[in-house]
Protein backbone atom coordinates (compact mmCIF):
# COMPACT_ATOMS: atom_id res chain seq x y z
CA UNK A 1 0.00 0.00 0.00
CA UNK A 2 1.42 3.40 -0.97
CA UNK A 3 1.18 6.39 1.31
CA UNK A 4 -1.04 9.27 0.16
CA UNK A 5 0.52 12.32 -1.45
CA UNK A 6 0.67 15.58 0.55
CA UNK A 7 -2.33 16.91 -1.38
CA UNK A 8 -4.33 13.76 -0.70
CA UNK A 9 -3.57 14.08 3.01
CA UNK A 10 -4.86 17.69 2.95
CA UNK A 11 -8.18 16.62 1.44
CA UNK A 12 -9.11 14.44 4.39
CA UNK A 13 -11.39 11.42 4.46
CA UNK A 14 -14.17 11.52 1.88
CA UNK A 15 -12.91 14.74 0.26
CA UNK A 16 -11.55 14.80 -3.25
CA UNK A 17 -9.01 17.21 -4.68
CA UNK A 18 -8.96 17.71 -8.41
CA UNK A 19 -5.85 18.75 -10.27
CA UNK A 20 -5.99 21.99 -12.19
CA UNK A 21 -3.57 23.06 -14.88
CA UNK A 22 -1.11 25.74 -13.75
CA UNK A 23 -2.09 29.26 -14.72
CA UNK A 24 0.95 31.44 -15.48
CA UNK A 25 -1.08 34.68 -15.56
CA UNK A 26 -2.63 33.97 -12.17
CA UNK A 27 0.76 33.15 -10.66
CA UNK A 28 2.36 36.27 -12.13
CA UNK A 29 -0.49 38.38 -10.72
CA UNK A 30 0.01 36.93 -7.25
CA UNK A 31 3.74 37.63 -7.45
CA UNK A 32 3.06 41.21 -8.61
CA UNK A 33 0.62 41.81 -5.77
CA UNK A 34 3.59 41.20 -3.47
CA UNK A 35 1.68 41.33 -0.11
CA UNK A 36 4.92 42.53 1.55
CA UNK A 37 7.42 40.76 3.82
CA UNK A 38 5.56 41.78 6.98
CA UNK A 39 2.51 39.81 5.82
CA UNK A 40 4.57 36.76 4.85
CA UNK A 41 6.40 36.85 8.19
CA UNK A 42 3.16 36.76 10.17
CA UNK A 43 1.60 34.06 7.98
CA UNK A 44 4.75 31.96 8.20
CA UNK A 45 4.97 32.37 11.98
CA UNK A 46 1.34 31.35 12.39
CA UNK A 47 1.78 28.38 10.06
CA UNK A 48 4.82 27.22 12.04
CA UNK A 49 2.84 27.62 15.27
CA UNK A 50 -0.02 25.61 13.79
CA UNK A 51 2.42 22.83 12.88
CA UNK A 52 3.96 22.81 16.38
CA UNK A 53 0.47 22.62 17.88
CA UNK A 54 -0.56 19.81 15.53
CA UNK A 55 2.57 17.69 15.84
CA UNK A 56 4.00 18.58 19.26
CA UNK A 57 0.99 19.79 21.21
CA UNK A 58 2.63 23.18 21.86
CA UNK A 59 0.33 26.22 21.73
CA UNK A 60 1.64 29.67 22.65
CA UNK A 61 -0.67 32.35 21.25
CA UNK A 62 -0.88 35.90 22.55
CA UNK A 63 -3.16 38.83 21.74
CA UNK A 64 -0.49 40.55 19.65
CA UNK A 65 -0.06 37.56 17.35
CA UNK A 66 -3.82 37.24 16.84
CA UNK A 67 -4.06 40.97 16.09
CA UNK A 68 -1.15 40.77 13.62
CA UNK A 69 -2.69 37.72 11.94
CA UNK A 70 -6.04 39.48 11.52
CA UNK A 71 -4.24 42.47 10.00
CA UNK A 72 -2.27 40.25 7.61
CA UNK A 73 -5.45 38.42 6.57
CA UNK A 74 -7.17 41.74 5.87
CA UNK A 75 -4.26 42.82 3.65
CA UNK A 76 -4.39 39.52 1.75
CA UNK A 77 -8.18 39.73 1.39
CA UNK A 78 -7.92 43.28 0.08
CA UNK A 79 -5.34 42.26 -2.54
CA UNK A 80 -7.35 39.20 -3.55
CA UNK A 81 -10.51 41.29 -3.92
CA UNK A 82 -8.69 43.39 -6.54
CA UNK A 83 -7.70 40.38 -8.67
CA UNK A 84 -9.61 40.03 -11.93
CA UNK A 85 -12.30 37.35 -12.03
CA UNK A 86 -11.18 33.89 -13.09
CA UNK A 87 -12.66 33.04 -16.48
CA UNK A 88 -14.98 30.06 -16.43
CA UNK A 89 -14.09 27.18 -18.73
CA UNK A 90 -16.83 25.95 -21.00
CA UNK A 91 -17.56 22.25 -20.71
Amino acid sequence: MTSPSPLERLAGPGNVLTKEPPDAKEFAGLVRSGLGPEVWRILSKCHDMRNRTEYEGVLDVDDRLVSDLIGACRKVAEKVSRLPPIPQESK
